[in-house]
């Protein structure tokens, strides 16, 4: 239902567009392992005009609808209908989310908010629905490729967990749908690969590619890494308050940290093939599109070699790799924009 092209300040031109015509009013959320964002929505002919973003640690709620109870005590809004973006699989408007022990479910959120109208749609999914909201400088460009921008495209995002969600060409534009590509089973390619693999194996039972290409991922990597070469004092009394995938990421770059380096270089090697794993999947000729909040702090780390060298190692079909663009996303509000274009077609 969507063609993706972005252009410049999209966003404020909708916002000044939507006039006084026939407008939606729609409260819209993205439901995430880490944090959760809602705001009010206001959608004219699919232009979308968003108001202030709100922020909550999703860890510190027990459940979905207490977020949203403070979200509209806190702001006043009224409203009819809402969207949410959840990360997991929905299933007939339920979802049990991956990382969370939430189980939003549309139905009885229309009860406990007094909606008249609540749909759930997976978070990749959403981020497809957004794409063309986004402005020019919403997105960086890894790699310019060769193909059009038309053709099938992909989503690959990397954060709390791994999410993936395809975007169907039709011909004219495209149609987002959702897939749980992030659970496949990890295969490991050389020696390092495969003690990584042993390790998870020991620890979780089923090695899904969302155990190493994400936030925990990198922890994950980190770990085996440690245990065979040690980490120095520093490492140990930072990683006490911060999260250890942050330390990781921010000394590698800072080159101080000789396994925080290593992990790097496997993790952002992994991100890029399964990258290329779900380009291949889905012929995406289109452009494969990274989210998740991973790749807009890593962007020279994305940049530097890995990343692309494994996107691009795909043996005989090489040189259909290096047709296809690869673009970060960089704003967080791709799924709000997302959840309220999906309400306003439904």
């Amino acid at each position: 239902m969507i063609q993706i092209k972005c252009s410049p300040r999209a966003n404020e031109r909708a916002a000044k567009s939507l006039g006084t015509g026939s407008v939606m009013q729609i409260l819209v959320g993205d439901i995430g392992g880490t944090k959760t964002t809602l705001t009010l929505a206001e959608v004219a002919e699919q232009r979308v005009a968003l108001g202030d973003v709100h922020r909550y640690a999703s860890r510190e709620h027990d459940n979905f609808e207490s977020v949203v109870q403070r979200f509209l005590a806190e702001t006043g809004a009224t409203c009819t209908q809402a969207a949410f973006a959840v990360a997991g699989p929905v299933l007939d408007d339920r979802s049990q989310t991956t990382n969370l022990p939430w189980s939003p479910d549309a139905r009885a959120l229309e009860r406990a908010l007094d909606l008249s109208r609540v749909r759930l749609l997976n978070d990749l999914e959403a981020i497809g629905w957004g794409l063309p909201a986004l402005a020019d400088e919403d997105l960086a460009t890894l790699y310019p490729g060769a193909a059009p921008s038309t053709g099938n495209a992909c989503i690959v995002a990397a954060g709390t967990g791994l999410g993936q969600a395809g975007l169907y060409w039709d011909g004219s534009r495209h149609h987002p749908f959702a897939t749980e590509g992030g659970h496949g089973d990890f295969a490991p390619t050389d020696g390092r690969e495969q003690a990584l693999f042993e390790d998870l194996r020991q620890r979780f039972g089923h090695v899904s590619w969302e155990r190493v290409v994400s936030g925990p991922g990198i922890a994950n990597i980190h770990r085996s890494i440690a245990a065979q070469q040690g980490v120095p004092a520093w490492f140990s009394e930072e990683t006490r308050h911060r999260d250890v995938a942050e330390v990781v990421a921010e000394a590698a770059a800072q080159g101080r940290c000789p396994q925080c380096i290593e992990t790097m270089e496997l993790f952002l090697r992994l991100y890029g093939r399964e990258a290329g794993n779900m380009a291949l999947k889905q012929m995406a000729l289109g452009g494969v599109y990274l989210g998740g909040g991973i790749a807009p702090k890593n962007l020279e780390a994305l940049r530097a070699g890995p990343f692309l060298e494994a996107f691009f190692d795909k043996g005989r079909l090489a040189p259909l790799m290096q047709r296809i663009p690869v673009r970060v996303i960089l704003s967080e509000k791709a799924p709000l924009y997302g959840a309220a274009r999906f309400m306003a077609a439904d």
